[in-house]
């Protein structure tokens, strides 16, 4: 008898509920899933300097409201206009509550890039700023390279410069890519390698972008000597640009 009476309880509550839902009764949604943010970085560097003067380089990071002071990498970098393949890494010291900060300084008049690569939360974002040093550099000076690379209004390439690289040892090659401040989706990226010493022999690799604007390829070196590395960006919009590097392989 309990057990038929437990029976007719259940069904009494089902129906119930039942009966809530067809007259109208509020029922919750299911959760949506967690939105997310594009991380965001605020580069501040003086504009205009004098030379020998030191620079001081910021860069606040967040993610929404939060301010992150994890970040995976931060780090300047810095060139002369034309010379990116000259370009100097500097780290960055964690000032906590998502600044970081680091100093330079120049030694000539010239036209200068400092770009933050900053790395966390599995994204990588890299803004830049111009830098005039001195008197500045001549006017057909400051845009030779854009002119060389028609460089499209918006786009920033920034390869990650492999350091001591050892032949027949396979290397990751990785490059991140910008348009407007967010991650270059879905291009088509190509590394072309070839030695200056054979330059009719070249290699083609296509990229694979597994993280959203990061391109990475693989490559191993069968001989020590200087490589050149020219980078290829294509997508359906008509953009077309390329950069070339130096490698060093021992």
């Amino acid at each position: 008898m309990k057990r038929k009476l437990w029976i007719l309880a259940l069904v009494l509550v089902l129906a119930s509920l039942a009966a809530c839902g067809k007259d109208g009764a509020e029922i919750l949604p299911l959760a949506e899933p967690d939105e997310i943010l594009p991380l965001a970085v605020t580069l501040s560097v003086t504009e205009k300097v004098a030379i020998a003067e030191k620079v001081k380089m910021e860069a606040i990071v967040s993610l929404g409201e939060e301010k992150v002071e994890d970040a995976d990498e931060v780090v300047f970098e810095v060139w002369e206009e034309g010379k990116k393949d000259d370009s100097v890494m500097i780290e960055s010291i964690n000032e906590k509550a998502g600044l970081y900060t680091a100093e330079t300084t120049f030694d000539h008049d010239g036209l200068f890039h400092i770009q933050v690569h900053v790395t966390a939360r599995s994204m990588h974002t890299m803004p830049k700023k111009e830098v005039t040093v001195g008197h500045g550099a001549q006017q057909e000076e400051e845009h030779k390279e854009d002119h060389e690379h028609g460089t499209t209004e918006g786009f920033s390439l920034h390869f990650m410069k492999p350091e001591q690289v050892k032949a027949t040892e396979e290397l990751k090659l990785v490059t991140h890519l910008q348009m407007d401040g967010h991650p270059l989706e879905k291009a088509r990226v190509r590394y072309e390698i070839w030695n200056d010493a054979n330059p009719d022999k070249r290699d083609w690799l296509d990229a694979e972008e597994k993280v959203a604007g990061e391109y990475t390829a693989t490559q191993t070196f069968a001989e020590a000597g200087t490589f050149k590395v020219q980078i290829h960006v294509e997508d359906e919009h008509d953009l077309h640009e390329h950069e070339e590097f130096t490698v060093e392989v021992k």
